[in-house]
């Protein structure tokens, strides 16, 4: 997902490639604010929030590095939590995404999308399902206004009309929870350390009720980087202490520096960049959100879109780059060899990992196949690139036998 170069540092407004939210006037904080400081944080704005870029003199690519051999700590409590409850949540939240809910078991996830009228993506969203009635949804805060009032535009519509006959559905915001991001090969030997219970039992897309030193945490098996790791949902009161205890050596407090260059080399998206309202999840390359079940009811908002897309193809499609030379940032323009121009660059950087430029972006339908090769204009320059599939670094999720 529901975000975040190398260490270089920040570039006027943009930080790698992307921009920072240097306009908010009143800029709010996570309950780790006055920690981060402490540790040294550099903290920029980012989605209405000030946010850690970096931890004192560790950049952006010691950071990376770090997440990948041994383990990171990210602070992602800006995201918006909230619990949709109700007799008629599946079918609310089925109307609402593309996803095939109802066939989800209790404490699984699924990464899913809320899609306008038009098929195009309000925002991405992580759904675990606790029960038919009872699911935690986690989505973007730079999305939260337009989420939120999404949210009770759509609730008003069900709750008064006859879908709800079975039982009316409600939101809560859980504003002030903390939420953390622990990832890395070496997380679950640091979280198990104040878990009872085995966590190698708790695969990726699953989640669950813990006791983590006492205190009752929600934690899921998951993230954004590509690594193994948890996302672990913390009551306000106790989001400090479990974050002390969880950042210990050899988990390192990371910022949103490293966090874009992780999540890029896994292929993730980022909203308001790789993502938008008039891109739709076919486009995006997500259309394995779109449960087969709801590919023949049709029954989400949008659908006709989105079916027409996957019946037709789309006219563009989401791919990943290796560019040659000088790493390609968003805005980019791409052309074919006959220099026609066939897409855009969504989000570019220098792969610590790879040390290569690696890129995403949309293309032309008909490019889009891995190794086709292409151009793409850095810096006023044509520079070759060769079209790739996502991940670029290989996943290293613990996933169920």
């Amino acid at each position: 997902m529901p975000l975040f170069g190398l260490s270089t540092g920040a570039e006027g407004n943009r930080i790698f490639g992307w921009e920072v939210d240097v306009l908010s006037s009143t800029l709010s904080k996570t309950g780790l604010y006055d920690f981060h400081v402490a540790n040294g944080a550099k903290m920029v704005p980012f989605a209405g929030y000030s946010m850690p870029l970096q931890y004192g003199d560790v950049g952006g690519g010691a950071a990376h590095h770090h997440v990948r051999t041994q383990a990171g700590l990210f602070d992602v409590g800006h995201m918006v939590q909230s619990f949709i409850t109700g007799p008629s949540a599946t079918a609310f939240l089925e109307w609402l995404t593309p996803s095939a809910l109802s066939e989800l078991k209790p404490f699984h996830s699924t990464l899913s999308v809320l899609l306008n009228d038009k098929g195009g993506i309000i925002d991405d969203t992580v759904i675990c399902k606790h029960s038919d009635d009872k699911y935690y949804v986690v989505t973007n805060a730079g999305r939260r206004v337009e989420d939120l009032a999404w949210f009770e535009q759509k609730l008003a519509e069900w709750n008064s009309s006859d879908k709800s006959s079975s039982g009316k559905v409600s939101l809560e915001v859980l504003d002030g929870w903390g939420l953390v991001a622990l990832q890395g090969p070496e997380a679950a030997k640091v979280l198990q350390a104040h878990v009872k219970e085995d966590l190698g039992k708790l695969y990726f897309g699953q989640s669950g009720y813990f006791d983590v030193a006492g205190v009752k945490c929600h934690v899921a098996r998951g993230g954004y980087t590509g690594e193994d790791g948890f996302e672990i949902s913390i009551p306000p009161e106790k989001t400090v202490e479990i974050t002390e205890l969880v950042s210990k050596s050899p988990v390192q407090l990371t910022g949103l520096g490293a966090r874009d260059s992780l999540r890029l080399e896994a292929g993730m998206c980022l909203y308001g960049h790789d993502l938008n309202e008039d891109i739709t999840p076919v486009e995006a390359g997500l259309s394995w959100v779109i449960g087969k079940s709801r590919r023949e009811s049709g029954t989400f908002i949008g659908a006709s879109t989105v079916l027409q897309q996957l019946k037709d193809g789309p006219s563009k499609r989401r791919v990943g780059f290796i560019v040659e030379d000088a790493p390609a940032r968003e805005g980019a323009k791409v052309f074919s060899p006959a220099e026609e121009e066939i897409g855009v660059i969504t989000s570019g950087i220098p792969s610590p990992t790879l040390s290569q430029n690696i890129a995403m972006g949309y293309i032309k339908n008909g490019f889009h196949k891995k190794g086709t090769e292409v151009l793409v204009e850095v810096r006023k320059k044509m520079r070759k690139a060769t079209v790739r599939p996502m991940p670029f670094v290989p996943a290293k999720y613990h996933r169920e036998p």
